[in-house]
């Protein structure tokens, strides 16, 4: 992860530093969740931290916060305490016992049972144990996945009675899927017949006497390398080998000394992939001079993708200048604007490399000093990184003490990062769907429009999708409600559409409030509905399918993610087409309409995320009641939630013009969205323009 600037003159490129990470997420379907099984595709590692209700939520957590991202695997923590408050994003398996020998034997029949036939090793550890995670890997990816191995630190048995040796737990141990699985019919019997206290002791002895395996430190030249720490060590002064290479360390006595040990060997692996980085560009530079076009062949900096080259004007990527205080392309438009913020940290960065790579270059000839940019330009091409080109004066020394002040050019690049997959939640195109409309009196002929279109689209072709009205009244109108009810055309026809299909139930909900607040009413439908409902909130111009259905239900994560689509928004007729009859079902084109940047009204989310972020304002809505009526449920979820809040275009969701009418009770900003909505909704700028020039000629006489 991270990039890094290579700099131009120079030989080589530096060390990544902070920059922008390119990440993908992807998230499996459900043939693809088959085809590995079908195919036998397995992970390689699954990682069991035991830990106990003392630690859980100190060196459990450490241990979370140091290995869990790093692995390409599984990580859970095994307890045996029930019933306390759990830390949060880990996975906690407690198994009611505390007693640490039946914990162990519960632990390796949950792996048996739950996990066996999806990983090739099994890594356990205790909580107070760092690991390695990048050895960890390493190590096990030199591995067969078919050997019957039991790897770790051997001890001898108390006594001696038992020849063989088993793995000491405390500097962790490593377990092949083949030997569990030899072990797994003999589990019952180890419990029954072998007696011992210590959990690591009466699993080895059932490892050696039902599959005949002995504890090994090592394994064709593979090392399990471990080190124990003494008490008050002092980090810095660890420079021996066996600290240094070490792949676990124990005993880890605070969480702080945890993320300390994962800060040291974190630097120690980092420098060793600069090494080998620049071994590589050494490499690639030798080889490239055997080219046709000698050392010109080579792209700059090595290995970095080359840059981007246009096949027109219009794609010619722009140059943007700078100095050290100002810069000449703000984002507001302005013509120039003061450099803050991480633009300046950037200029500053990119000053700092470019002098410490000249000062390689010509030391000890001369000592460059004193710099000053006297013109800077930076340009983001997508397909390579942020590139740079800096005019700096310095102020030069040779070795006799000579002085003299020079400018030289140099160029930079701080190149993207490769793309990461990242594993997301597995989900399903089964999940129900609740579709939460809000209805005010001033859309209720609207509504008539919506059902119609729910009673094609959702109801004739059996969609798994409960449709929920929310009615919602003003005092004045819910006084009059029996004898002239501003929503009677709307149940009328809910009526009928239950009559016409008999397996549809359209359920309502009416609502007297002063406040025409979303969350005041969504808090209501929350508490009448299963923490695990699935809620599709709508507007009475929303066209729901079941192509967008599904991508609800995709991409809207328990736990996880929220979903807030971007609707297509058609223009006004009128407009679109002058003089001409629109289509049925008019293309995803410019002159027909666009998609709404300013609408945040349509959002697919589970009612348990709703509840967790709304919990979390509590503390915000004693100090400001108001909160309720100024935010939307974007803002909430962004503010509150700690999910992915997942915003993009979607083309299946699409709403036909109407000039809405904005209410003007509700808060500034949302006040606002609406009518800038409504005017960008009229048609594009060609067409307004148009208009315009068509009607000047009238004005004119």
């Amino acid at each position: 992860e991270g990039s890094e600037l290579g700099v131009q003159p120079g030989p080589k490129a530096l060390p990544p530093s902070a920059s922008p990470h390119a990440g993908v997420e992807t998230m499996p379907k459900g043939r693809a969740k088959y085809a590995s099984t079908e195919l036998g595709i397995r992970e390689r590692l699954f990682v069991s931290v035991f830990t106990s209700k003392t630690t859980i939520s100190t060196l459990a957590v450490a241990i979370n916060r140091t290995l869990n991202h790093h692995l390409d695997g599984r990580l859970i923590f095994f307890t045996g305490t029930r019933n306390r408050k759990l830390p949060n994003g880990m996975f906690v398996v407690a198994h009611g016992d505390e007693r640490p020998v039946p914990n162990m034997f519960q632990s390796v029949r949950y792996l048996l049972e739950h996990h066996i036939a999806d990983y090739d090793w099994f890594f356990f550890v205790q909580d107070d144990t760092y690991t390695q995670p990048e050895r960890l890997k390493t190590l096990v990816s030199h591995l067969s996945m078919d050997l019957q191995l039991y790897m770790g630190h051997p001890g001898e048995f108390i006594g001696g009675e038992t020849q063989g040796r088993y793995c000491h737990s405390g500097p962790g141990f490593l377990l092949s899927r083949a030997l569990l699985l030899k072990l797994q019919p003999f589990l019952e019997q180890c419990r029954t017949d072998i007696v011992s206290i210590r959990p690591d002791e009466w699993l080895g002895r059932c490892i050696i006497d039902y599959a005949g395996m002995s504890c090994v430190e090592e394994y064709e030249a593979l090392n399990y390398n471990y080190f124990t720490m003494e008490n008050n060590m002092d980090l810095s002064r660890m420079g021996n080998d066996g600290f240094q290479n070490a792949l676990t360390v124990q005993p880890v006595t605070s969480a702080e000394l945890m993320y300390r040990l994962h800060k040291h060997f974190t630097e120690i692996e980092l420098q060793k992939t600069y090494e080998e980085i620049e071994k590589l560009q050494s490499e690639i530079k030798n080889v490239s001079e055997l080219a046709v076009d000698g050392n010109k062949s080579a792209l700059w900096p090595i290995g970095i993708t080359p840059p981007f080259e246009p096949k027109s004007r219009f794609e010619v990527l722009r140059w943007d200048y700078f100095t050290e205080d100002n810069f000449f392309s703000c984002v507001d438009g302005a013509p120039k604007c003061q450099l803050n913020g991480a633009d300046r940290d950037d200029v500053t960065d990119v000053i700092k490399v470019a002098v410490e790579e000249l000062n390689k270059k010509y030391n000890p000839f001369v000592q460059l000093s004193a710099p000053r940019l006297v013109n800077g330009y930076r340009r983001l091409d997508r397909t390579r990184g942020m590139e740079y080109t800096l005019d700096l004066q310095f102020q030069a020394t040779t070795e006799s003490g000579h002085q003299k002040s020079i400018t030289l050019r140099v160029h930079l690049v701080r190149p993207l990062s490769q793309v990461e997959i990242i594993p997301m939640p597995y989900v399903t195109e089964a999940t129900r769907v609740h579709v939460l409309l809000p209805l005010t009196s001033y859309d209720s002929h609207a509504a008539l429009r919506f059902l119609d279109h729910c009673s094609s689209n959702l109801f004739e072709t059996g969609e798994n999708a409960v449709l929920n009205f929310l009615f919602t009244y003003e005092p004045t109108e819910a006084q009059k409600v029996s004898t002239n009810d501003v929503f009677s055309e709307v149940k009328a026809k809910i009526t009928s559409i239950e009559h016409r299909y008999p397996s549809v139930k359209v359920s309502w909900i009416s609502i007297k409030t002063e406040s025409p607040g979303l969350l005041l009413i969504l808090d209501i439908v929350s508490r009448k509905h299963p923490v695990e409902t699935l809620f599709l909130l709508v507007t009475v111009d929303t066209m729901l399918n079941s192509e967008f259905l599904n991508r609800c239900r995709m991409n809207a994560i328990s736990g996880w993610q929220a979903f807030f689509p971007i609707h297509f928004q058609e223009f006004d007729p009128g407009v679109a087409y002058p003089d001409k009859v629109p289509p049925a079902s008019p293309d995803l084109v410019r002159e027909v309409g666009h998609f709404d940047q300013y609408t945040f009204e349509e959002g697919c989310f589970y009612n348990s995320d709703y509840m967790s972020s709304r919990t979390q304002m509590s503390g915000d809505l004693q100090e400001n009641e108001e909160l309720l009526e100024s935010l939307d449920l974007y803002d909430v979820f962004v503010q509150y939630s700690g999910l992915h809040v997942f915003r993009a275009v979607e083309p299946a969701l699409r709403q036909a013009y109407r000039n809405r009418t904005c209410d003007p009770r509700l808060s500034e900003d949302v006040f606002y969205r609406c009518l800038q909505s409504n005017l960008e909704s009229q048609g594009s700028r060609s067409q307004l323009a148009m208009l315009i020039f068509e009607q000047e000629p009238g004005n004119n006489t």
